[in-house]
């Protein structure tokens, strides 16, 4: 099974700019849909972004929409997330899924990565 491995994460203050990566151990198939998704502390991991791996379709969370841009490099097999202009209420542990359907849902992805921190200062 293909393992995830996120990396990029870090403290920035706002305004900041980070660009996270999770590159698979192996191939990522075209009917992968690779997903970000974020935990603060003592909140429910929630959906960030998503895209499907053979067409590179997007989507966003509102939340993050005109500001984080996902992205993929399939000779890699690695997902990217650039996160721009980035608050204090972005602070969270990001995590990088695979689904084998479009989702939204964490439940819906069966892989995950080990997450990421990523801490925005005031």
């Amino acid at each position: 099974q293909v393992q995830l491995v996120e990396s990029g994460g870090g403290l920035v203050q706002a305004g900041d700019s980070l660009r996270l990566a999770c590159t698979a151990s192996s191939r990522i198939y075209s009917s992968y849909v690779m997903g970000w998704f974020r935990q603060a502390p003592g909140k429910e991991r929630t959906f960030v972004s998503r895209i499907r791996w053979s067409t590179g379709a997007t989507y966003y969370a509102d939340s993050v929409k005109g500001r984080f841009t996902i992205s993929k490099d399939s000779g890699r097999n690695t997902v990217y997330l650039q996160m721009n202009s980035l608050k204090p209420e972005d602070t969270a542990i990001y995590y990088c899924a695979a689904a084998f359907g479009t989702s939204n849902f964490a439940e819906d992805y069966k892989i995950w990565g080990q997450g990421t921190q990523v801490t925005v200062s005031e």
